[in-house]
C-alpha cells in the first residue's frame, strides 16, 4: 500500500499520532485538518472527523476523494459490549453496523446493505500487531449510534438484538463510506469503558491509555502494510 488514510473522532484519538509523525503538511478541506506524513516510502494522511456517524462518513469521503488511499483505518476507542471484553483490551471491527437505525431502510433502499464487513487483510494484521505487542484482541462486530452508551438497559438491549464486542459513535459510518467507494477498512477500538452505569467514570479514567495503545497498533501497521 502507498497511502493510507487515518481517522479518529476526537484529538485524544489521534494526539499520539500526531506527535509520533511530526512536521505533518497540514491541509483543510471542506472543514477537515488532513495530517500529511511521509512514512517509510507511503503517504499517510490522519484526520479527526469529530463525533458521531455524519462527521465520520463526511470526513472519510473527503479524504477518499482527495486522496485516494488505498485503505482506511478507522482509529480510536470504544466501548466494551461483549462479557469477554476488558478495559484496556482490543477489538478489531469483523463487520460495522448502526445500531440505532432499522437495517431494513439500508437492506432494502440503497446502499441496499446494512452489515458492512471490515478487510480481511487489515483485519489480520491489526490482530498480529496486538499479539506481538502483548494486547489482547477480538475480531468481532462494532455497532455504532448517536449516543454515549453508559447505562446498564440500554447496553442489555443493544447486545440482544445485535451481539457487538463493542459500541462507538462512528465505526459504522467509516464502514459504509468504505463499501460504497469500494475502499478496504478497519476499525480498530480499544475498550476505554463498559458502556454501562460505570462508563463514564470509566471513560474519563482510561482514555488516554486506550489512546494509546491504539495509536501503537495503528502506527506499527502503516509500517507494515
Amino acid at each position: 500500500m502507498k497511502t493510507i488514510g487515518i481517522i479518529g473522532a476526537m484529538p485524544s484519538e489521534l494526539a499520539d499520532i500526531r506527535n509520533t509523525l511530526k512536521n505533518a503538511e497540514i491541509k483543510k478541506i471542506s472543514g477537515f485538518d488532513f495530517y500529511i506524513n511521509e512514512v517509510s516510502g507511503k503517504t499517510v494522511i490522519n484526520a479527526c472527523c469529530g463525533i458521531a456517524k455524519v462527521n465520520a462518513a463526511l470526513c472519510t469521503q473527503v479524504l477518499i476523494d482527495n486522496f485516494k488511499p488505498d485503505a482506511v483505518i478507522n482509529a480510536g476507542i470504544a466501548g466494551g459490549m461483549d462479557s469477554s471484553v476488558k478495559v484496556c483490551d482490543m477489538v478489531v471491527s469483523t463487520e460495522v453496523l448502526p445500531h440505532d437505525l432499522d437495517l431494513h431502510f439500508l437492506k432494502d433502499y440503497p446502499p441496499y446493505c446494512g452489515i458492512f464487513r471490515a478487510d480481511e487483510n487489515l483485519i489480520e494484521t491489526a490482530v498480529k500487531i496486538c499479539t506481538k505487542q502483548g494486547i489482547k484482541s477480538f475480531k468481532g462486530r462494532i455497532v455504532s449510534g448517536e449516543a454515549f452508551i453508559s447505562d446498564n438497559k440500554t447496553k442489555n438491549d443493544i447486545k440482544e438484538r445485535l451481539n457487538p464486542f463493542a459500541v462507538d459513535m462512528e465505526s459504522a459510518a467509516v464502514g459504509h463510506c468504505a463499501y460504497l467507494n469500494e475502499m478496504p477498512y478497519v476499525s480498530v477500538r480499544c475498550i476505554s469503558d463498559n458502556a454501562d452505569d460505570e462508563g463514564a467514570m470509566s471513560f474519563d479514567e482510561f482514555e488516554k491509555i486506550a489512546a494509546r495503545k491504539v495509536a501503537d497498533v495503528v502506527l506499527e501497521m502503516v509500517e507494515v502494510l
